[in-house]
């Protein structure tokens, strides 16, 4: 890819032209080309008609055959613990309690000097041990230093003695279990000790480092899901501030607290949140058994979950937020807590009317375990689902850790985004990074080749999803495409063939046909390779550009 510029300065008010590639536009399914101007796409068509305006701008890029598509929106992130998680003791990849503890050892060898000992990402479904590190392991493993380290879907813990004991009173409550990966009130005291440990420096360092990853994959835009239960005031308020201060993505807060009247709806949008939204509980995760569900777990016959909020508490947070213009939302995955959010919204539209509920366009994160039932409630409230494709890709099939926790048949109703299309409900893909990794792609593909076969979509149903999905998410129509007037948010891909993908194959058939007008999209097949990103541009200024490209 290379450019021709009458000017060095990189601005977003250049004027540019790109040519010669692939332009990923319903205003054109066979553009070639594209002019940006004042950080807003001004143009989109042949390359015949691009010499019309190569005269008059400060760059031509050549293209050279690239993909030009919307920058995604990745809409569940934490964006500090990504960058930690980037930077520092990441057991996803542990195979065995054997290889964790390991590197629990080395990552402590290789930091003397951490106040605290941060990791992440163990999942014991997937060992053949199938238990989490005990304390006495963990103890001996990192030679008595407190150390923090999180399940892989950060709704419960495992700590050393050391860090307990930084925490006045843990041992009395609700979730620290002997001997058991501490959940609830517990978890949430350690997981505020040990993030107290990070200092400034080392935090805007993660945040630097999880949104240079995020450039780097075409993402030019993340919600931010903070909360008082999952991060603090000033982590949240500092990497807004360095969003606006530094180029990259562009950064949306969501700040999970409960909003009883104006003055607290205030205090939210003082903080810079755009919500009170996000990872607001009302239930925990299945791989924690703490998501709350109507029938017991499988494999924990005693237990059916925890319930943080109930439908009183979702219809009063919803009517104030409706009532403030402010856009609520809720952490939901179990079918108890997602019955409880549609009980709770519906008492709320019956409080201030249907219309101005709908119209805030309220979102559920994760929002897995659905019915026939509470996706005709989504579509009547206009709830938007916020999800996280790679969950299924991680944990669905039916020796995954879904059938393990609820049984194969339950475990088949989970994530059915096919219904959820059909029915009218928007969805906002995102990755719950740290939880899974930031892949746009990667998350694209789970969706078009979900483990149930119901519940596929196609491959331009989910782009969709993961680039105007996140801007409808926040009330914007206008972004997240690439149509003249839209905000310049794009990516630069290195692709194979454009194909057009669907679940019936007859329909992907017919619509590579060039009469069909449907612009294609690379090959997502599993084993295919993910496209490449070449440049991210954000507002139009470059924030990722891959090198000797």
């Amino acid at each position: 890819m290379s450019s021709a510029s009458s000017t060095t300065e990189e601005t977003a008010h250049r004027t540019v032209l790109l040519r010669g590639g692939d332009v990923h536009s319903p205003a054109d399914p066979f553009a070639t080309a594209m002019v940006v101007e004042r950080g807003h796409v001004a143009w989109v068509g042949s390359e015949g008609a691009a010499d019309a305006f190569a005269a008059g701008v400060d760059e031509v890029v050549d293209l050279e055959g690239a993909l030009v598509t919307p920058a995604f929106t990745d809409a569940h992130v934490h964006t500090t613990a990504t960058g930690l998680a980037l930077t520092g003791l990441d057991l996803s990849s542990a195979r065995t309690l054997a290889d964790a503890l390991e590197a629990v050892r080395a990552h402590a060898a290789a930091r003397p000097h951490d106040k605290v000992l941060l990791g992440n990402g163990w999942d014991a479904a997937r060992w053949p041990e199938r238990r989490a590190p005990s304390r006495a392991e963990l103890d001996a493993a990192t030679g008595g230093r407190p150390l923090y380290l999180p399940r892989i879907d950060v709704h419960s813990a495992v700590v050393t003695t050391a860090l307990l004991d930084l925490v006045p009173g843990i041992r009395d409550l609700p979730g620290c279990g002997d001997g058991e990966p501490l959940t609830g009130a517990a978890h949430h005291a350690v997981r505020a000790a040990a993030h107290g440990a990070v200092t400034p420096g080392q935090r805007a360092d993660a945040q630097r480092a999880a949104l240079r990853r995020a450039a780097s994959l075409g993402i030019g835009s993340v919600h931010e899901c903070g909360g008082p239960d999952i991060s603090d005031e000033d982590d949240f308020t500092s990497l807004l501030a360095l969003a606006r201060e530094e180029a990259g993505p562009r950064v949306f807060g969501y700040w999970a607290e409960r909003v009883a009247g104006a003055k607290d709806a205030d205090r939210i949008r003082e903080l810079g949140a755009v919500g009170a939204a996000g990872d607001l509980f009302v239930d925990g995760s299945l791989g924690s058994h703490t998501a709350c569900l109507h029938a017991p777990y499988a494999d924990a016959p005693g237990s059916t979950g925890t319930a943080h909020l109930d439908a009183a508490d979702v219809a009063a947070h919803v009517a104030a937020c409706t009532e403030a213009g402010l856009q609520a939302g809720f952490h939901a995955i179990g079918d108890g807590a997602l019955s409880a959010v549609v009980e709770g919204v519906r008492a709320a539209a019956e409080r201030v009317g249907l219309a101005r509920v709908r119209a805030a366009r309220h979102r559920v994160e994760h929002a897995e375990m659905l019915t026939p039932a509470t996706i005709a409630a989504f579509a009547e409230f206009g709830l938007t689902a916020s999800v996280q494709p790679a969950f299924d890709a991680l944990w669905g099939g039916e020796e995954g850790m879904y059938a393990e926790r609820l049984g194969v048949e339950r475990a088949r109703t989970l994530n059915p985004y096919a219904a959820l299309l059909r029915a009218g409900v928007p969805l906002a893909f995102g990755s719950d990074a740290p939880v899974t990794p930031l892949d746009p792609w990667g998350t694209v593909r789970a969706a078009a080749f979900h483990r149930t076969l119901d519940h596929r979509v196609s491959v331009r149903a989910a782009f969709t999803a993961h680039t105007r999905g996140g801007w409808r998410a926040l009330g914007r129509d206008d972004a997240g495409v690439l149509v003249p007037g839209a905000p310049a948010d794009y990516a630069v891909w290195r692709a194979e063939e454009l194909v057009v993908q669907a679940p019936d194959d007859r329909v992907a058939r017919w619509s590579t046909d060039p009469r069909s007008g449907t612009p294609g999209l690379p090959d997502l097949s599993p084993g295919a390779d993910l496209p490449v990103c070449l440049r991210t541009v954000v507002f139009g200024q470059t924030v990722f550009e891959r090198p000797n490209e």
